[in-house]
């Protein structure tokens, strides 16, 4: 059967970074000549790209493998193809885990996938591919691209040289690797070309990028290069190593117009100890220096982390540490995360394993001294203006992110007045939930056709 008559359905877990996979390996599938469809009833291949983090979101991948399979025995699929981080952390363990696919493939494969699926068809492909990851970076031109076309993520680079002991990306996602900066620039104009206004930089680790293909960390010239590219007007970057966000990262925050005074730093804990224990740098003094320094040089700056809260052998005392960090660094974003017993990391067979109701007690107590701190830094915003992305309207309300809001994982704007999706518009700030506000547009501080009516009542209420 010729490929345009092939109809292939993506089914995509995980985080930003498979969403960019999805959308290489769909380009690559289109240009081939294969047909994507998500919402037919009937499909000829089923790919399911698979996140391997933690054990939730494995069960999570194997349950939609398991589907898949079984639409393939009622005839709404012909074949099955499981790919991406679970392939790859698993190998041959994957097709007892998940039995039934056609073919079991690990990262870094985005650039063959048309290979990839016409072997399937012809019998030719191996049922398990799982060798060591090497990233083979998908044309640009062949990405297609998914959701909202003003806001794109981009993928500078691969993997990740951190030996965290709690933490398995490495060992599936390989050692650190960059895209080269040629590269990354080629395909940001792309992504402006297809409409993007706003580009979220991903990588494990971006403040590593350049150094194994330049010998020299090379963010400052990537931002300043991006920041020249035409039609795009914000710069963001996920996530920051916390002892490589140097003098020379933050002047060029500082400088450059269009990177936005956004700092997502994966902290993991402060307290020294606990710190030595997953191999991470810092404590929480180094920390509220680097703060204070960020602040300084970026008066309006949003601060977001992560931490892990029941890590083995966590005290009483290092966990009351973290809360009194928490009060003292007075944080716009933090998520948490209940430590994860992951088979294969060194944090596995650690001595204290953390009760699960003590972590659930922890997580709580946590997440609600948070809340209240990020309640009273929102209602510091009250009155003043912020511009607003804006990602859908309706019922005279708009409703997008400003620069403290990456996507999916931080806060709205709600904004009464409709303003045109894609559009950045000047609002002031009227009221401040703990994770959301909401503003009205500015009078004449935009264009006017790109405004409509004002109503009376926010579409929801914030969260």
């Amino acid at each position: 059967m010729p490929n345009a008559r092939r109809t292939v359905r993506i089914v995509t877990l995980g985080c930003a970074k498979n969403e960019v996979d999805s959308e290489e390996i769909a380009g690559v599938l289109s240009k081939a000549g294969f047909r994507l469809d998500g919402a037919a009833d009937r499909v000829d291949l089923t790919l399911i790209n698979t996140c391997g983090f933690l054990q939730a979101a494995q069960a999570e991948s194997i349950a939609a493998i398991r589907k898949a399979v079984r639409d393939r025995k009622r005839g709404l699929t012909s074949k099955v193809v499981v790919a991406g981080c679970l392939a790859q952390r698993l190998g041959p363990r994957m097709a007892v885990a998940a039995p039934g696919a056609d073919a079991y493939v690990g990262v870094g494969q985005m650039g063959r996938f048309d290979a990839i699926v016409r072997g399937v068809f012809d019998g030719r492909q191996p049922a398990i591919e799982s060798g060591p990851p090497h990233h083979r970076w998908a044309d640009v031109q062949t990405r297609a691209r998914t959701g909202t076309p003003w806001s794109a993520y981009l993928k500078v680079s691969e993997g990740c040289d951190h030996a965290c002991t709690f933490c398995t990306i490495p060992s599936f996602r390989g050692p650190h690797q960059s895209k080269p900066l040629e590269r990354v620039l080629d395909e940001a104009l792309f992504l402006a070309s297809t409409g993007a206004r706003e580009l979220n930089l991903i990588a494990q680790d971006v403040t590593q990028y350049g150094y194994d293909i330049y010998g020299k960390f090379t963010l400052p010239r990537l931002l300043r290069e991006l920041n020249a590219v035409e039609g795009i007007d914000w710069i963001r970057m996920l996530y920051f190593y916390p002892s490589r966000l140097t003098d020379e990262v933050i002047d060029a925050m500082a400088s450059l117009p269009n990177v936005l005074p956004y700092v997502d730093i994966p902290l993991q804990h402060v307290h020294p100890d606990v710190l030595r224990r997953m191999r991470r740098p810092g404590c929480g003094d180094k920390y509220l220096a680097l703060f204070g320094k960020l602040r300084a040089a970026l008066p309006e700056v949003a601060i977001r982390t992560t931490f892990i809260v029941g890590f083995p052998g966590e005290t009483a005392a290092e966990f009351a540490y973290l809360l009194d960090f928490l009060r003292e660094a007075r944080l716009d974003r933090v998520g948490a995360f209940q430590y994860s017993r992951e088979p294969g990391t060194p944090s596995h067979d650690m001595a204290g394993q953390t009760p699960a109701r003590v972590k659930q007690d922890r997580f709580h107590t946590l997440m609600s001294l948070q809340q209240d701190i990020s309640l009273s830094i929102n209602r510091d915003w009250v009155g003043k203006e912020l511009s607003v992305l804006v990602d859908s309207a309706e019922n005279g309300w708009s409703v997008g992110r400003s620069h403290r809001d990456a996507p999916e994982i931080d806060g709205l704007v709600m904004v009464a007045g409709e303003a045109r999706p894609g559009q950045i518009v000047p609002v002031r700030i009227t009221g401040a939930e703990p994770y959301d506000l909401t503003g009205e547009i500015v009078a004449g501080g935009g264009k006017r056709d790109n405004l409509l009516p004002l109503r009376m009542s926010p579409p929801r209420t914030p969260r």
